[in-house]
């Protein structure tokens, strides 16, 4: 009986000196090959001095949820965080700067996890690097911590769902709506792996199957994985020589459920607030509802693609008078080559505002948190209560598509009217 790509890449790593097989509920202690700290690891009531740690070339640390500093707690936690880079020698270290980024956005820029490795930080979004064929998962700071003294960490074997990505999909249909779709008919998958595969995979791009990895994490996923194919590989090897090897499923390999998406017959799907988890309708269900603000960033649409979806919408319209929408890059990288390329203009020009590179309003930090009573559509990584500010704050989510049409209308709309 075989093994899926999680269970080959767990028994590959084991400190064991490599398990033949691993299996659903067995525990099974692995090697990290790399630990990201973000700067809200920094913050002082939970930040413990480190004296060793196991190798420094493993280590990242990326100042993003926060940046630049939006208080003076976060001035003091990036200056713990610095001085732990000088303490240790750090050598990749994302400051306020050129290199700038939310750190998953910066694993893809600079093709920090590669096929059958092993990466862990902090933040629950670290899903969003299986997209490269590895291993990679938020876990907490202790956990982050222990890694990084020892260089392993340990997880319990969940099973497996494997989903079949047909066809192509529609115009003004993303990867955000695939997701909406499988979490609105799937629900949860507490405890699963999740694998993706099949043969409408070819079509889709590094930074669509990103969306896709990134917000697994919502379904409660323990890791979410491509296969891979010559788009990742060439993906990588524009960024780096390092060795790697790639994973693929055994043939015999054994799932919980084998589902079949077919991404020619999808949508445009809205989420509705507070819940994504079989909270997904058509976007026509929505359609009419008045909001006060539209985002479009995080670790989930914050790419050069997103940003080229939304000057599409925008190109030669104006924001709606009453709407306040707000795009911010995954990293400095897609801010500087979206300007290149004129989607900053484009944007702008409509009336939207354009942030530095940062989580910012996706998790409610700065730069567009919202206020009581107040109505968002957002695509980014979550729309749980309170998320984006205040409790009483409405949020909808939708595709980068989706969110700027609705910017231009003032009320939620359907972005194939602008996109034919």
């Amino acid at each position: 009986m075989g093994m899926t790509m999680t269970e080959k890449m767990l028994a590959r790593r084991s400190t064991t000196g490599g398990q033949n097989v691993v299996r659903p509920g067995d525990l099974v202690t692995v090697h990290v090959d790399t630990v990201i700290f973000v700067d809200t690891n920094f913050v002082a009531s939970r930040w413990r001095d480190l004296n060793r740690i196991d190798n420094p070339d493993r280590i990242i640390v990326v100042l993003d949820h926060r940046v630049p500093a939006a208080t003076p707690r976060c001035a003091a936690m990036h200056k713990t965080a610095r001085e732990f880079v000088k303490q240790f020698d750090i050598k990749r270290f994302h400051d306020v700067g050129y290199t700038q980024g939310i750190s998953h956005q910066l694993v893809a820029d600079h093709a920090y996890a590669l096929p059958g490795s092993i990466t862990l930080c902090s933040d629950s979004h670290t899903g969003s690097a299986g997209v490269f064929n590895c291993l990679a998962r938020g876990v907490g700071s202790p956990d982050v911590v222990y890694a990084t003294a020892k260089g392993e960490t340990w997880f319990c074997v969940g099973e497996t769902v494997r989903y079949e990505l047909e066809g192509m999909l529609p115009p003004a249909v993303t990867m955000k709506d695939a997701f909406l779709q499988i979490a609105g008919q799937y629900g949860e998958h507490t405890n699963q792996n999740v694998e993706y595969g099949g043969s409408g995979v070819a079509g889709l791009s590094i930074s669509a199957r990103k969306t896709l990895t990134t917000m697994s994490t919502e379904l409660s996923a323990e890791f979410a994985v491509f296969e891979p194919d010559q788009t990742m590989i060439d993906w990588l090897r524009a960024r780096t020589d390092a060795p790697f090897e790639c994973v693929m499923p055994d043939a015999d390999a054994q799932y919980a459920a084998v589902r079949k998406v077919n991404l020619a017959t999808l949508e445009p799907l809205v989420a509705f607030p507070d819940s994504m988890v079989r909270n997904s309708q058509p976007v026509a269900a929505a359609a009419g509802t008045t909001i006060d603000q539209a985002f479009v960033g995080s670790c989930a649409n914050g790419t050069l693609e997103d940003f080229e979806l939304v000057a599409a919408v925008l190109n030669g319209r104006r924001v709606h008078a009453g709407v306040r929408f707000v795009v911010t890059p995954g990293s400095q990288t897609v801010y500087r080559e979206a300007n290149r390329r004129g989607y900053i203009a484009t944007i702008t020009e409509a009336g939207a505002v354009v942030t530095n590179a940062t989580c910012g309003a996706c998790c409610g930090g700065h730069m567009g948190v919202l206020g009581a009573g107040e109505t968002c559509i957002t695509a980014s990584t979550r729309n749980f209560k309170g998320r984006m500010g205040d409790p009483s704050a409405h949020i909808y989510m939708g595709s980068p598509a989706t969110v700027a049409a609705s910017a231009i209308k003032g009320v939620i709309a359907d972005p194939r009217e602008f996109l034919n």
